[in-house]
């Protein structure tokens, strides 16, 4: 089971979700993937008057969005959307957990179904210290990655080009891309510097 990523900080939005709510239009309707406790949703329901709904299978995680008064539905995203008509949704959002996902090529087509745009983000297996450590013998172990190479959730990690290869071959169009390392945005070198990814696309 993948351990919550707490999707406040000091009482205010990551500064990738902060990101990824600004990409959603006020009004829009919205399904959050591994949606978490529904801080996303919540917000973008508060300040964006979004309709939204979250797929999450954490038991803590799905009585956190009830108790946030998030619509959820509780199921294994591996199951795949089936229980959404196409194009249901103007965003789909899969924040970090599309490096988890044993069919990634499966779930970005079924988000590029279900929805006019989507949104993924993910570690960037690209980070330059990551390199460093497998020259030194070693599965890299960073803030955004700190796991054990025995216990880690993450079974299919990716570099920025690596993603942008399989947006390729789905055929969704990159819109937008931020990059991020301890919540600052990276705008220089970001395939070396930055530890996570945010990347906004158009469906086919």
């Amino acid at each position: 089971m993948t351990p919550v990523t707490p999707r406040y900080a000091h009482g205010a939005l990551r500064p990738d979700l902060a990101r990824i709510a600004s990409w959603i239009e006020p009004g829009s309707r919205v399904l959050d993937l591994g949606c978490g406790d529904g801080a996303l949703l919540a917000h973008l329901r508060d300040h964006r008057q979004v309709k939204g709904a979250g797929v999450e299978l954490d038991d803590t995680c799905v009585i956190a969005c009830v108790r946030r008064g998030v619509e959820v539905i509780q199921q294994n995203l591996e199951d795949g959307l089936a229980l959404f008509d196409d194009k249901q949704f103007d965003t789909v959002v899969l924040s970090q957990t599309l490096q988890s996902m044993h069919r990634t090529e499966h779930i970005l087509r079924e988000m590029a179904r279900v929805a006019r745009h989507g949104v993924v983000s993910f570690p960037n297996f690209g980070y330059w210290p990551h390199g460093w450590s497998i020259l030194r013998g070693r599965m890299p172990v960073t803030g955004q990655m700190p796991y054990q190479w025995y216990n880690t959730p993450n079974i299919h990690l990716c570099t920025l080009r690596d993603f942008e290869q399989l947006a390729d071959d789905v055929n969704v169009n990159i819109l937008e891309r931020a990059t991020f390392n301890e919540g600052k945005e990276v705008r220089l070198f970001p395939s070396w510097r930055s530890t996570l990814a945010v990347y906004r696309f158009a469906s086919p």
